[in-house]
C-alpha cells in the first residue's frame, strides 16, 4: 500500500509540474525535533537504566506547497523510544504522508490527515508528541465550501496504530451551516450556526461468546449563538449533544448500552471583564476503532476537559483524567482587570481570575434486580441523565493575580485548593482522596532588553499521598542564552529517606529558528496530561539533549 501511495505522489507531482512548467515558485517548509536522554540508576526514586542506556525520539516534517497543491511527509525515528513512551514506537520510518489538491471549492486529501467534527465528541484525530499520542487517519478526506455559507466534510480510512494501522474502518460526514450567510433577514449582531455529524466504524466480530455489532454508528448535533452588543460586549453560547449506538468493548465490560455526551459552553466578555461557564456529561462514550484497545490506543473521539489547565509543576501534580464512561461536572471562571490609575490597578493595572471546577461520577442503577450492575452481555445499567453521582472525582478552586509593578518587575500569585480522587484518576485501589493547598509566587525582573531573571516559589501542603512539597525554580535569560536551576523537594514525606530533592540544571541557546537545550537532573514518577488525555511518567535520572529547528 505504501509503495502505491508514493507512486501516486510521484504521478501527481509529475502531472502538476507539467501543467505548471516548473516547481521553482513552490514553497518548501518543515521542522525537525530531536530529544535524547542518557539514564542513571537511582533506586530511591525508582529510576532505572534501560539496556540501551541512551534513548532518542526524533521527527522531521517536510511540506511542499504551490498554488492549490500541497504534499508532505513526516519521518520519525525512535532509537529506542524515550522512557514513558510505548515500546511499540521502537522503529523508524514514514508513518505520515499526504497529498492535498484544491479544485475551486473542493479540497481533496489522500493519505494521512488530522480532522475534527464539532467539539470532537464523536470524532477527532490529532497528535501530541509530549504525550506520545497520534491517532492520525490514513485514507481519503473531502472538504467542500459552498460560498462561505455551508461547510461539508467527508472522511474514510483507518487510524494510525504506532507504525501500523488499526483494523477498524471509519466513515463519516460533517456539516456546518452559517445561518446568517444563508438567510439575509437575520440580524448581523447575532450570528447563528448549526452543525451535525455522523460517523460509523466497521470491525469484524471475532468474539465466540457474544454477537458483537460490526458496524457502530455515532451522531452529533450542535449549535452556536454569538451576540455582539453595541457597547462592545460579547455573549457566546454553544452546545453539542452526541450519541453512540451500542458498542460493547473492553473499557465498558462488553455491555450493550448506548453512549451519550453533552457539552455546554457559555462565555461573556466586555472591556476589563470576562465570564466563563462550562457543563459536561458523558456516559459510556469510550469510542475506539478496535474494541479491545486500551489506554490511549485508537481513540476515535475526544471528550474535552473542562477543568483548568495548570502549567506550574506543583499545580499540575494531580491532574484530572477525563472519565469517558461516566462523568458529570462544570467549570466557572471570572476574569477581571482593575484599570490603570485605580487603587487596586496601580500604574499598569491588575488582572485577577477566580476559577472553580468540579467533576463527579454519574448515577448508575441496575437494569433489574436479577442482573448485577455492569454485567457483560447486557445493557449494563441505567442512569438518570440529570442526577449527579455521589462520588467526587475532582474539585479545583483557584485564584490567580497578575501584576506589573514597574518596567522591570512583574509577578504572578496563585492559590489553589484541590480535592483529587487518586484511585479513579490513577487507576489504582486503596488510596485516600488527596486534599491539597498549593501556593505559587512567580516573579520576573528585567535588567535590560533580552536580559531577565524569572524565579518561581511553589509549595504544596497535604496530609495524603507523599505529603508536602516545595519547589524553587530560576531561569536566567541573556540574549540568545538561557540557564535553568530547579529543585523540587518532597520535604514532608513520612519516610525520611524518601525526602528527596529532584534537582535540575539546564542551559540552552536560541539562534533564529534553532533551539539547543541540555539538562541534567531527576524527574519524579507521576502522570502528565493535556486536555484530559494522560500518560504515565516513570522516574528518571540523567542527562537530556533537545534540538528543534524550523524552516
Amino acid at each position: 500500500m505504501r509503495k502505491y501511495f508514493f507512486l501516486l505522489i510521484i504521478f501527481l507531482i509529475s502531472f502538476y509540474v507539467k501543467s505548471q512548467n516548473n516547481l521553482q515558485d513552490g514553497k518548501i517548509s518543515g521542522n525537525f525535533e530531536l530529544n535524547a536522554q542518557s539514564y542513571k540508576k537511582d533506586s530511591l526514586i525508582k529510576a532505572e537504566i534501560p539496556p540501551e542506556k541512551i534513548l532518542m525520539n526524533s521527527y522531521a516534517n517536510i511540506n511542499y506547497e504551490k498554488g492549490n497543491f500541497k504534499a508532505g511527509f513526516r519521518y520519525e525515528a525512535y532509537m529506542n523510544s524515550l522512557k514513558a513512551y510505548d515500546s511499540r514506537y521502537d522503529e523508524n520510518g514514514i508513518p505520515y504522508r499526504y497529498v492535498i489538491y484544491k479544485i475551486n471549492d473542493l479540497e481533496i486529501t489522500v493519505g494521512n490527515y488530522y480532522e475534527q467534527f464539532g467539539n470532537g465528541l464523536i470524532f477527532r484525530t490529532y497528535e501530541d508528541k509530549n504525550l506520545g499520542y497520534d491517532n492520525a487517519m490514513d485514507g481519503i478526506r473531502l472538504k467542500y465550501n459552498f460560498n462561505n455559507r455551508i461547510y461539508l466534510k467527508a472522511i474514510a480510512g483507518k487510524q494510525r496504530f504506532y507504525f501500523e494501522k488499526g483494523k477498524g474502518i471509519l466513515r463519516g460526514i460533517d456539516g456546518e451551516f452559517l445561518l446568517n450567510e444563508i438567510f439575509d433577514s437575520l440580524s448581523m449582531n447575532t450570528r447563528f450556526s448549526v452543525g451535525g455529524s455522523f460517523l460509523s466504524k466497521y470491525e469484524k466480530d471475532e468474539n465466540s461468546s457474544y454477537h458483537l455489532p460490526e458496524n457502530v454508528g455515532a451522531y452529533s448535533g450542535r449549535f452556536s449563538i454569538i451576540h455582539s452588543f453595541n457597547n462592545g460586549r460579547f455573549l457566546n453560547f454553544n452546545a453539542e449533544f452526541s450519541q453512540k449506538i451500542n458498542d460493547p468493548n473492553a473499557s465498558n465490560n462488553l455491555i450493550y448500552k448506548n453512549g451519550e455526551a453533552i457539552l455546554l459552553n457559555l462565555s461573556f466578555s466586555q472591556k476589563g471583564m470576562g465570564l466563563l461557564f462550562n457543563v459536561k456529561r458523558t456516559d459510556n462514550m469510550d469510542f475506539r476503532s478496535e474494541r479491545n484497545a486500551s489506554i490511549t490506543d485508537l481513540l476515535i473521539n475526544y471528550i474535552p476537559n473542562i477543568t483548568k489547565n495548570h502549567t506550574y509543576s506543583l499545580l499540575a501534580m494531580y491532574p484530572y483524567v477525563t472519565q469517558t464512561n461516566g462523568e458529570i461536572g462544570f467549570q466557572t471562571e471570572i476574569m477581571y482587570k482593575f484599570m490603570k490609575k485605580t487603587i487596586l490597578g496601580g500604574k499598569y493595572g491588575t488582572d485577577i481570575s477566580v476559577n472553580f471546577s468540579q467533576m463527579n461520577n454519574i448515577e448508575k442503577a441496575k437494569i433489574s434486580d436479577t442482573i448485577p450492575l455492569g454485567k457483560e452481555g447486557t445493557d449494563g445499567y441505567k442512569s438518570d441523565f440529570f442526577k449527579i453521582g455521589e462520588e467526587l472525582l475532582f474539585q479545583d478552586f483557584s485564584i490567580e493575580i497578575n501584576k506589573k509593578l514597574n518596567r522591570k518587575i512583574k509577578f504572578t500569585l496563585i492559590y489553589q485548593n484541590l480535592i483529587y480522587n487518586y484511585d479513579i484518576n490513577r487507576g489504582t485501589e486503596g488510596h485516600k482522596n488527596v486534599n491539597a493547598n498549593i501556593g505559587i509566587f512567580d516573579i520576573s525582573y528585567k535588567f535590560k532588553s533580552r536580559n531577565s531573571l524569572r524565579t518561581e516559589f511553589q509549595i504544596l501542603l497535604t496530609e495524603e499521598d507523599e505529603k508536602d512539597w516545595a519547589m524553587i525554580s530560576m531561569e536566567y535569560n541573556l540574549k540568545k542564552f538561557f540557564f535553568i536551576l530547579q529543585d523540587q523537594y518532597n520535604y514532608g514525606n513520612e519516610i525520611k529517606k524518601k525526602q528527596t530533592h529532584y534537582y535540575l540544571l539546564g542551559a540552552g541557546y536560541n539562534y533564529k529558528t534553532t533551539r539547543f537545550e541540555i539538562r541534567y537532573g531527576k524527574q519524579k514518577e507521576g502522570i502528565t496530561c493535556a486536555g484530559g488525555i494522560c500518560r504515565n511518567v516513570p522516574a528518571t535520572y540523567g542527562m537530556s539533549f533537545m534540538l528543534t529547528n524550523s524552516f
